[in-house]
């Protein structure tokens, strides 16, 4: 595997990196203060047209894949996001440009990508549900057919990302009841619908970190959904779903590379600054040295396997295995990266103007979010080892 770049992918990482070196993490920090949306960043990356690397040319995007949107915001976290920057590519073109892209109608495409890649218009997921976690096929979500065209959505979503930021909202929801269907993946829809509207209602949810895009309760109480708002096959969008799991995982993993990353230049420039007992800069200790080393190490081993993953996909080839192991190495190695760089700086490492932890706050989500690391051990055991399922 060669994951040289070409000139234009040179280019295209560059101008990641200076947008992510403007919104450094002062920026970060204030958004973080304010629970703010970071709108100006994200205008930014749109403008730069980097939103729309992986979505088509026809729509407004470049027509690149998955290897360079994981490119795209591994440079952008490392600026000075973290790994909550992976989310704004999580949030829009994923969950918003994926499902439209692969499975959309041609009116859905025009009417919403292009507006998806200028940043004009935000999307969320309503996917998790409080009695189902990890366990979608348990969600109890139903969109019941309305003889009178479309259908009528009725239950709860909860860990919704972005919600009071969105206009839209891809919906996951059971179109028939378990009882119908031979198989426990048949019976779930996807749609697009307006999250300003009738019936539907959410509330914040108080958080730990991840303070500039809100987790959110979801409510839909008679939400009424058109014909034209589903996206994909009826009944059957359980396998169309996993393309939009599998590409969160690779923007998940980006951001968290990204925030290791981060936290490693803040903890060397302050170690290199700060001297102690004769004069010697605290970095030349190897007791402080080789912690990092470490997790530099396992930084590079999550970023090559994100990379191959990304790659597979936009070959059209399976790698489902190949971006879940890369998600859990990317959120213990960003941890353990995160965890040294503030170890290393002692007390500052503590404290809110050296930044590192807003990246420990906002990293710690990852190592259970979008999929915890034991659903992912669990997956690896049954697909990859041929072991019996445990659960």
């Amino acid at each position: 595997m060669d994951f040289s770049l070409s000139d234009d992918q040179v280019l295209m990482v560059d101008t990641a990196r200076r947008i992510g070196e403007t919104f450094g993490v002062d920026y970060w920090q204030e958004q973080d203060r304010n629970k703010a949306f970071p709108k100006e960043c994200w205008q930014a990356i749109c403008e730069a047209g980097l939103a729309g690397a992986a979505l088509p040319e026809e729509h407004g995007g470049s027509g690149l894949g998955m290897l360079e949107l994981a490119l795209i915001v591994e440079a952008l976290a490392a600026g000075g996001g973290g790994s909550t920057l992976g989310q704004l590519f999580m949030i829009n073109p994923i969950f918003g440009g994926v499902p439209i892209t692969r499975f959309g109608s041609e009116q859905m495409k025009r009417e919403l990508l292009p507006d998806l890649i200028n940043g004009k218009i935000n999307f969320c997921m309503a996917l998790t549900e409080p009695d189902a976690g990890t366990n979608t096929l348990a969600m109890k979500t139903f969109a019941e057919s309305d003889p009178n065209g479309g259908w009528v959505l009725n239950g709860r979503k909860i860990w919704i990302t972005a919600v009071d930021c969105a206009q839209k909202m891809l919906v996951v929801a059971r179109t028939k009841k378990p009882s119908e269907n031979s198989r426990p993946t048949e019976g779930i829809s996807m749609f697009i619908i307006d999250v300003e509207r009738d019936g539907l209602g959410y509330s914040p949810i108080e958080k730990v970190g991840t303070q500039t895009l809100s987790a959110c309760s979801v409510f839909f109480d008679d939400v009424r959904i058109g014909p034209d708002e589903l996206v994909g096959t009826l009944h059957n969008g359980f396998r169309e779903l996993l393309d939009v799991l599998n590409t969160e995982r690779i923007v998940t993993t980006a951001g968290l590379v990204g925030a290791g990353s981060l936290a490693e230049r803040l903890a060397v420039q302050y170690a290199n600054d700060r001297k102690v007992f004769g004069g010697k800069p605290i970095s030349s200790y190897q007791g402080l040295q080789f912690p990092l080393a470490q997790s530099h190490a396992e930084l590079q081993c999550a970023r090559l396997m994100n990379l191959n993953a990304a790659r597979l996909c936009d070959l059209g080839q399976p790698y489902g295995s190949q971006a879940n192991m890369a998600k859990l190495i990317a959120s213990q190695a960003a941890s353990h990266a995160i965890e040294h760089s503030m170890q290393m700086m002692g007390g500052m490492g503590y404290a809110r103007e050296f930044h590192v932890e807003r990246l420990w706050r906002d990293a710690r989500l990852f190592k259970f979010a979008p999929v915890s690391e034991e659903m992912i051990l669990n997956y690896i055991a049954v697909h990859d080892l041929g072991m019996p399922k445990s659960y």
